[in-house]
């Protein structure tokens, strides 16, 4: 029987406060992964998932960091290896969101603020990460992407942008880091069931489910086993891919 086995492994995942992020970080762990979680805001929430990590006897630590700034990311790394070691699987899955309106009404600011966020935080992840990666001649990188970068759906102008650059620097970073035996790939939800959504009994939203194929929105556990499977060595010869977890909404052509 196959099974997502990531025992030994390090993983950080960024914007583990988060909704996605908690469920993301408890299941790497259930695969077995020592986890580093970071948050910007979210200590207490962060800290609340590390100790969960813990009790399934799990290495877990929380860090502090602003993915937007190279010296901020270079600190959060040096202070992941000091306490958990050399970390080979990095979930880029923290964003910064504005409300959604049209680009005429969208601030200037909030696009600079989407591309530093989503396409800048790779960048400032890769130098940090990816050395230490190169050194041990393996790793794995997801991005959490979105359906919206392939729908470009009006009212998300900003986000749309900031999540196509990160699409192009992937697919750039997947062919240079390549030959190390370096994987990258990025996860693309689309709307998605939290444990939010789960408290407040949101989950079902008629107007979009009739829109998916599969006729109802995914969950926060089916983006975070997709994220697993692309961390682990079952999927040891996929990279370069944007891999829409979206119910059939979203179905990239050849």
């Amino acid at each position: 029987m196959l099974q997502i086995d990531l025992t030994g492994k390090i993983a950080l995942v960024t914007g583990a406060s988060g909704e996605l992020g908690r469920t993301i970080s408890r299941t790497l762990a259930g695969c077995g992964a020592d986890v580093a979680l970071h948050y910007n805001h979210g200590a207490e929430r962060a800290e609340a998932v590390a100790n969960e990590l813990r009790e399934m006897g799990r290495r877990a630590v929380t860090v502090q960091a602003d993915v937007t700034d190279a010296q901020s990311v270079m600190q959060m790394q040096q202070t992941v290896k000091a306490s958990l070691g050399v970390p080979t699987l990095i979930v880029a899955n923290a964003v910064i969101q504005y409300p959604w309106t049209s680009i005429l009404e969208q601030p200037l600011e909030d696009f600079q603020s989407q591309f530093d966020s989503c396409a800048m935080q790779t960048v400032h992840l890769a130098k940090a990460f990816l050395p230490d990666m190169i050194a041990a001649g393996a790793g794995r990188y997801v991005a959490i992407n979105t359906e919206c970068a392939a729908m470009a759906e009006s009212g998300v102008g900003a986000y749309t942008a900031g999540k196509r650059a990160l699409d192009g620097i992937i697919r750039v970073l997947a062919k240079e880091v390549g030959c190390h035996n370096i994987t990258v790939n990025q996860v693309a939800p689309g709307w998605t069931i939290s444990e939010r959504d789960r408290m407040n009994h949101t989950e079902s939203a008629p107007d979009y489910d009739k829109t998916v194929p599969l006729g109802r929105r995914g969950t926060d556990a089916e983006i975070a086993q997709m994220v697993a499977f692309l961390l682990s060595d079952l999927a040891s010869f996929t990279t370069g891919a944007y891999i829409p977890v979206s119910g059939g909404r979203v179905m990239p052509a050849i």
